[in-house]
């Protein structure tokens, strides 16, 4: 079988966990878009990975890991997780393979990033720095892009970074006054990378379907969550890639027939980094209970995320644009000791009720949440093994979330380890 795990939400759900536990039973797991401003966090017993860019099925031995041509690359981020994987007796060798065809985010992009992102004042769109934007923008644009085939000759590419740096040097100058940047510099850090990973470049999408042909089973991970996708999220408060399923196509060059299971993963509430409209958010003590209570600060920079109920709008949006057949709801646990929970079943935007989440940020600026209640519980979840074993409140907290998102929730997560994963 193969499966495509995506988010729900804005990010942040838990995907990693769910991606670990299921890359047991698969050959191959692929990262398909998005670059190192994603953080996917695995919990093995008392060691936590925090992934950037490596795919989370990584951290068992036995699985083939692909990055596939729609990543952009960051060069100095990979090579830190390889090593950090090493150095805690997980290696890749034989077992990873990068796209020529992805494309690589060198230290302009983040400088570029870093520039724009400062000029906004406070108009910023909450960008982790990390050059993403600007890579992206570079690959579309064409004339100034790196991929990682070009780390392969060295030669052509120094003549290729002396034609970029001088005209973003250009930009960086008239724009923001900034100072130049060295081609130097930038070359020798290439030269660095190309020794590292070049043993690992490849074309993956005749990889893969070569794999495909040969029966193995793959694992499509995505990064970032649905309501963050460029073209059907929350825009401009959105990354700059096809974060829902929607990207597993031209991301991998692997046709969405030959997917036999879509899993969404959401949180039992609702998350989101950064600026944009959060119709349930709670800015207030429930706000901040859940924060602390289910650690909520992010992994790759380590920005309180802002918190609110469960949202089954954005949700069942997000399952109806990504083809979703079944959820992984975790978090559950961190709900627990609050006597009353609450769920947006609709929305009331200009005085009337909608049920399909309006993706334009002025009309979902508009959006009034409403709610139902449903009582809470006090008992500690963390040790439970079966649906049955959970409090009846929190067993009805699960089933009406099915109802309202019309699916079934076949994973439930009560803590962070592998462990504490309810099969339901």
């Amino acid at each position: 079988m193969n499966i495509c795990v995506v988010g729900l939400q804005w990010g942040d759900e838990g995907k990693g966990k769910v991606v670990d536990i299921l890359a047991e039973n698969c050959d191959i797991v692929v990262r398909y878009g998005g670059g190192s401003n994603a953080g996917h966090t695995v919990v093995i017993g008392d060691e936590r990975f925090a992934l950037h860019l490596l795919p989370s099925g990584s951290v068992r031995q036995n699985v083939v890991c692909v990055i596939a041509n729609a990543v952009v690359v960051d060069p100095a981020v990979l090579i830190g997780e390889i090593d950090g994987l090493a150095q805690r007796g997980i290696t890749l060798t034989n077992r990873l393979f990068i796209s020529e065809n992805a494309h690589v985010v060198l230290d302009y992009h983040k400088r570029e990033d870093q520039l724009r992102e400062e000029s906004l004042g406070k108009h910023k769109i909450g960008t982790t720095n990390r050059g993403i934007g600007p890579c992206y923008a570079d690959k579309v644009g064409r004339s100034y892009a790196v991929r990682m085939s070009d780390l392969r000759n060295l030669p052509e590419l120094s003549t290729k970074l002396q034609n970029i740096l001088a005209y973003k040097n250009k930009l960086f100058a008239a724009l923001y006054g900034a100072e130049p940047m060295s081609v130097v510099t930038v070359m020798e850090s290439c030269r660095q990378y190309a020794a590292r990973l070049a043993p690992f470049v490849t074309d993956t999408t005749e990889w893969l379907h070569t794999a495909l042909g040969q029966g193995k089973s793959v694992l499509f991970e995505g990064a970032q969550g649905s309501l963050l996708d460029l073209d059907h999220g929350t825009f401009p408060y959105v990354t700059s890639s096809n974060s829902s399923s929607l990207g597993v196509p031209a991301g991998c060059g692997v046709p969405a027939r030959r997917i036999d299971k879509y899993l969404g993963v959401a949180k039992a509430y609702t998350t989101r980094v950064g600026a944009g409209p959060f119709p349930t958010e709670l800015d207030n003590e429930i706000g901040q209970y859940i924060r602390e209570k289910g650690h909520e600060y992010g992994t790759t920079t380590g920005r309180p995320r802002r918190c609110g109920w469960f949202d089954a709008v954005a949700a069942t949006y997000s399952i109806r644009i990504g083809s979703i057949d079944a959820l992984a709801l975790l978090h559950l646990d961190t709900l627990g000791g609050l006597k009353e929970l609450f769920v947006c079943s609709a929305y009331e935007i200009d005085g009337e009720k909608k049920m399909f989440f309006p993706a334009n940020i002025d009309r979902l600026a508009k959006a009034r949440p409403l709610y139902e209640r449903l009582d809470g519980w006090e008992e500690d979840i963390g040790q439970a093994q079966t649906f049955r074993d959970l409090p009846k409140n929190a067993r009805a907290y699960v089933r009406r979330i099915e109802e309202l998102i019309g699916k079934p929730i076949e994973m439930i997560g009560v803590g962070p380890k592998r462990s504490q994963t309810i099969m339901k």
